[in-house]
């Protein structure tokens, strides 16, 4: 948490700086400032510009961070960076990019720009390249780097060392090399420290390790984060269904698949997409908008009309016009706390159909517990208000029942969204206010008028 804390602070700075520059109209202490950044930082900044900001702010990045930067922004920000950039500029910045990182942006850029950039890669890359983009984005294969090196478990390790002299050149992220036979099937890993301690004369089939299996090209990027977590892995092998090798996932891969599922859970909660421009026109974000508000409005106008149903019951008892906003707020404040839980479980596939069930009894028995607590907080303080001890039985019976329907769907509605193949993180927090705001003015107020009005 310090560390995440510490790297917001630092983004701030920058960002307060570049503002200092570009205000000061001085060139010089905007490319200062800029040739002092990574990609991803320079990438950062331009996202929280400004579009006029932004462009000049971009004209003044090197051509050989260019691609880095393309790599790090959202979908809709590198759309505006494609179209302000020359056509050679970009491709001579793709010309800088591991494979893996062009398939990314590959698909963004101009035709001839494309063109142009195929033509200049030989016959290899090109062929690995098309090898990533064959694979859906959020998968193994779509996060993998070809870029490999390999050896083979009959040879020394000075043969390895004198080999990856050869070769002048490793990859980022070089924690270890992968075995293969000689048809290039997967057979284990041998870690870098052992090539550099270990005797020369061992041989690779003596030190490698076997007990690691490699990740399927068709796993879910969410998995193999999952996987690196759990193995604490700073690299790791993807193979095809026949044990071939088809290249290697490297944690700095894995951190950006994590800050994306992190963005996703928090916007799409609110109806927004991450690839969005958070400087985009204002029409643009407002059109984006009405679907999820319009959705908003129906559900609400739902809640409406059952408290319209009770009309009757508020006009001779304006208490409980006072009193029911309580009851649906802590109804959704619960269930909300048991969403929250069962989307990010799902997530981490800790919620499967073996503990779901497990989940629900405990969070049910959570709501009951919480709904006796508060309900006796709640009755004693509509009793000091309205001197009524049948209002506060009222208001306690409805926050009981209100709290254990909002864990109740706060648990089942993540479940069923999914099996419908709707994003939970997207839908359930509207389907969650609706169930909780309906049933929470059906047991208040609806209580309400059979014990206070009919005795």
């Amino acid at each position: 948490m310090m560390r995440e804390h510490q790297l917001e602070e630092k983004t701030a700075r920058h960002l307060d700086r570049l503002s200092e520059a570009l205000d000061s109209g001085v060139q010089s202490k905007v490319k200062h400032l800029l040739n002092s950044l990574s990609g991803a930082e320079i990438g950062d900044l331009l996202e929280s510009l400004p579009h006029a900001k932004r462009q000049a702010v971009w004209e003044l990045v090197k051509v050989d961070l260019d691609g880095d930067v393309l790599v790090e922004v959202n979908d809709e920000v590198r759309a505006g960076l494609i179209r302000d950039t020359a056509p050679d500029d970009l491709i001579q910045a793709m010309g800088e990019l591991d494979i893996d990182d062009l398939a990314d942006i590959l698909d963004d850029l101009p035709d001839d720009v494309v063109t142009e950039v195929l033509r200049a890669m030989d016959r290899q890359d090109r062929e690995r390249l098309a090898q990533v983009m064959s694979y859906p984005e959020d998968s193994a294969g779509g996060l993998m780097n070809p870029d490999v090196v390999t050896v083979r478990p009959d040879v020394s390790l000075d043969v390895v060392l004198r080999y990856l002299r050869l070769r002048g050149e490793l990859p980022e992220v070089f924690d270890q090399l992968f075995v293969v036979d000689r048809a290039g099937k997967y057979l284990g890993q041998l870690k870098l420290s052992d090539v550099l301690t270990k005797e020369p004369t061992s041989e690779v089939s003596e030190l490698m390790d076997t007990s690691k299996d490699a990740i399927p090209v068709e796993m879910s990027a969410r998995q193999v984060a999952i996987e690196f977590e759990h193995a604490n892995l700073v690299s790791a092998p993807v193979t095809e269904p026949n044990g071939l090798l088809l290249g290697r996932i490297t944690i700095d891969d894995v951190v950006d698949v994590i800050r994306e599922e992190g963005e996703h859970m928090v916007l799409t909660a609110a109806g927004l997409d991450e690839e969005d421009d958070m400087f985009a026109p204002v029409m643009q974000s407002a059109r984006r908008r009405w679907v999820w508000l319009g959705v908003n409005l129906i559900t609400t106008l739902l809640a409406a009309l059952v408290l319209f149903a009770f009309q009757p019951t508020l006009d001779q008892l304006v208490e409980l016009a006072v009193l029911f906003p309580i009851v649906m707020s802590m109804g959704g404040i619960a269930g909300t706390q048991t969403l929250t839980l069962m989307i990010r479980g799902m997530a981490t596939g800790q919620v499967s159909g073996r503990n779901s069930m497990a989940i629900l009894r405990k969070e049910l028995a959570v709501g009951m517990l919480n709904g006796v607590v508060f309900s006796i907080i709640l009755a004693a303080i509509a009793f000091l208000w309205y001197g009524s001890f049948g209002l506060g039985l009222v208001m306690a019976v409805a926050i009981i029942v209100n709290l254990i329907a909002g864990a109740l769907a706060g648990a089942l509605i993540p479940v069923i969204l999914r099996r419908m193949s709707i994003d939970p993180a997207l839908a359930g927090g509207v389907v969650l206010t609706t169930v909780t705001d309906v049933i929470g003015i059906l047991a208040f107020v609806g209580l309400a008028s059979f014990l206070l009005l009919t005795t």
